[in-house]
């Protein structure tokens, strides 16, 4: 009897969770209806001025972003969802004049700033090894590494908000590789174009950098005025002004501290590093992804694969060489990457109809020696 009763209960249990997916996906769908119950066919358009007419990756991006805000389509995206993640040097910003924008700003305060004298091995290292590298385009990743580490090393002791002033500084000067124009208005027009179109649209833009994090916060939020809090990129150290040695676990913040750039790399954020930081940081998985090299590939694969809701990757081309620096060479090992993982191509050639400002003139880099190079 007892046998009988105990294999009811089995079966009864057994018989309710096979429906338990089935009821979950069941109320699932119902909140997604009535989310776009909700919600009115929202799509802004923007004119794309800086891309050219016959452009089929902008078409292909205006088409997935009139889907994703139209509620009566298969592909509609609810706003809370909408994230766009961009890495920044090569995407959004140029980094053939001639190089990463954290790097020229920390060669010019190595060697240009009056205000501040490198010890004299970081002096030696930009001068015999970094410049040298960077001009003859064989920077290897013990140099990178080696830059890292003395990178967090020259802003140490800078209070944040001077920090963000120092670079914001930085990008006003003379960029090296194009007459007429700064390091910050060295950020790609059409780029621009992209980040105004998803605002307007309710897409969260993220941007996701290699670079350092308050370097990429302070040049983003004034070029492109994305939020702070939406920079994504690599940390080191952030520490109170009396803490000295102690560990902050231990020491208490005072009235009397302010916050100061420490000297310590916590990690870089390339690779798999952005997609961990994605989840752990924004919890939601993207729908859009833009790039430009195989240091975005995993964040392009994570935002493509296994996604609940429609999603897209953009690859950048950096295959125009009248207009830029371009170097056809990597396009294609980007091209061919895309090919293979199935991400769009944008070539800076082709669907770019400018690239920088109109004052922009493409000129000569000239090196370490002051001698012009190719």
């Amino acid at each position: 009897m007892l046998h009988r009763f105990m294999s009811g209960i089995l079966a009864t249990t057994l018989a309710f969770g096979m429906y338990i997916p089935t009821i979950m996906s069941i109320s699932a769908k119902e909140q997604t209806e009535e989310i776009k119950k909700d919600q009115t066919p929202s799509f802004e358009e923007n004119d794309f001025e800086y891309w050219t007419n016959d452009s089929k990756a902008k078409q292909k991006l205006v088409d997935f972003v009139k889907n994703a805000t139209n509620p009566n389509s298969k592909d509609f995206i609810p706003i809370e969802t909408r994230i766009a993640v961009f890495d920044m040097d090569g995407t959004l910003l140029s980094e053939t004049n001639p190089y990463y924008f954290e790097w020229m700003m920390f060669f010019h305060r190595v060697l240009d700033d009056p205000t501040y004298k490198a010890p004299e091995n970081i002096r030696k290292f930009v001068e015999d090894v970094a410049e040298p590298a960077v001009y003859d385009g064989k920077v290897s990743d013990e140099i990178d590494a080696q830059f890292s580490e003395y990178q967090a090393e020259v802003y140490k002791n800078m209070s944040l908000d001077e920090y963000e002033k120092y670079v914001q500084d930085f990008m006003d000067l003379p960029v090296n590789g194009q007459d007429g124009i700064t390091y910050g208005e060295s950020f790609y027009m059409p780029m621009r174009n992209v980040v105004d179109f998803l605002q307007d649209n309710d897409f969260q833009v993220y941007v996701v950098s290699g670079a350092d994090r308050l370097t990429t916060r302070a040049a983003v939020t004034k070029e492109l005025g994305i939020p702070a809090n939406h920079v994504i990129a690599s940390d080191s150290m952030i520490e109170a002004s009396n803490e000295g040695d102690e560990d902050g676990e231990f020491y208490g913040y005072t009235k009397d501290d302010e916050l100061i750039r420490g000297e310590e790399l916590i990690k870089k954020n390339l690779k798999t590093n952005k997609v961990t930081a994605i989840a752990r940081e924004i919890g939601i998985q993207p729908v859009l992804a833009f790039g430009n090299s195989s240091g975005d590939e995993s964040m392009v694969i994570y935002t493509i694969t296994d996604n609940e809701y429609p999603a897209e990757a953009f690859l950048l081309l950096c295959d125009d060489t009248q207009r830029d620096h371009g170097n056809t060479e990597k396009a294609k090992k980007v091209a061919d990457m895309c090919k293979k993982d199935g991400f769009n191509t944008i070539s800076m050639k082709n669907d770019f109809k400018t690239i920088y400002p109109e004052k922009a003139e493409k000129s000569e880099i000239i090196d370490e020696t002051g001698e012009a190079i190719e």
